[in-house]
């Protein structure tokens, strides 16, 4: 338990604004600010999501609704929420897009939507997904709409202390941006655990692997770009990566020409520990939603 980061928080929500690790570390949510409160779908409107989004000021954003689309939006912190059962095209639990940034979700729990859990496209970046919890779905998490959208080259996300268990597919898979994978428990999938396509960079790092039926672990989609005359899969670079019951690396050789990130070219410390039975054990119980209380309303404070 003690090397999961940030348990301070697991009794008390408005320390957590300010500690995410990875890309998504300056994501500052509702720090200091009071809380507004999601009451009703509509598009705008007082309750509404987007007239909370609206304002300038930082804020607790808690919703008595359920569905979350994020675009254009900055600083925001998505935490200790549950996702089950959308349904519809192009309905996905959390959608990031377009040109969001400095995103942190942390501690969901998400499964049975018609299409994602959650995606990451169209220009979002520095967002870091932690502590979430993934079951009963196919197509897990898209990072990267499709080859035409090679703005997506900027995408940077770090997934950390999640738990994926017996999703089907994308655990994640990533077109274009570089992802970093650490101290997650991938179990059970039914095509492959991560995919990296046309471009994409994936530093998975002391993450557990344990294989059910399909033993192919890392999985890799051949596309071209856009703007390349050429097709190109992406790269994975694997260290301390724990393969449990028969589950299979499959690591593609990367090119001369090829160049993939380390975490360490962007944010300077991460909470890591070694890929073990251990830590299945404390993201079994600490991955998804928990029972917190919702962050205290201030004194004084209005919405």
């Amino acid at each position: 338990m003690a090397s999961l980061p940030y348990t301070d928080v697991d009794s008390h929500l408005r320390a957590l604004a300010g500690q995410a690790e990875g890309f998504g570390r300056f994501s500052v949510g509702g720090l200091h600010g009071p809380v507004y409160h999601v009451t009703n779908l509509a598009d705008d409107g007082p309750g509404s999501l987007r007239d909370g989004c609206r304002r300038k000021e930082p804020l607790w954003i808690v919703f008595e609704v359920s569905g979350l689309r994020l675009k254009e939006c900055e600083h925001i912190i998505i935490c200790n929420l549950e996702f089950e059962g959308g349904r519809g095209h192009d309905v996905d639990g959390i959608q990031i897009k377009p040109n969001s940034r400095h995103i942190w979700i942390d501690r969901c729990s998400l499964c049975d939507y018609d299409d994602g859990l959650i995606d990451i496209t169209r220009q979002s970046t520095d967002i870091t997904i932690s502590r979430c919890y993934f079951t009963r779905h196919d197509k897990t998490m898209l990072i990267g709409a499709d080859p035409s959208h090679i703005g997506d080259r900027c995408i940077r996300v770090t997934i950390h202390h999640c738990l994926f268990d017996g999703t089907r597919q994308r655990q994640p898979r990533v077109r274009f941006g570089k992802v970093h994978l650490y101290n997650n428990y991938t179990r059970g999938w039914g095509i492959y655990a991560v995919c990296a396509s046309v471009e994409s960079q994936v530093y998975s790092q002391c993450n557990i692997y344990e294989a059910g039926q399909k033993k192919k672990t890392f999985e890799y989609y051949t596309e071209k770009a856009a703007d390349k005359d050429e097709t190109k899969s992406g790269s994975i670079i694997s260290e301390g990566d724990l393969f449990l019951n028969g589950a299979q690396a499959s690591i593609r050789n990367i090119g001369k020409e090829e160049s993939i990130f380390h975490p360490s070219d962007f944010y300077p410390t991460w909470t890591l520990e070694l890929a073990s039975d251990s830590l299945k054990s404390v993201l079994r119980i600490c991955a998804g939603w928990q029972s917190i209380p919702r962050p205290a309303e201030q004194v004084g404070s209005s919405t």
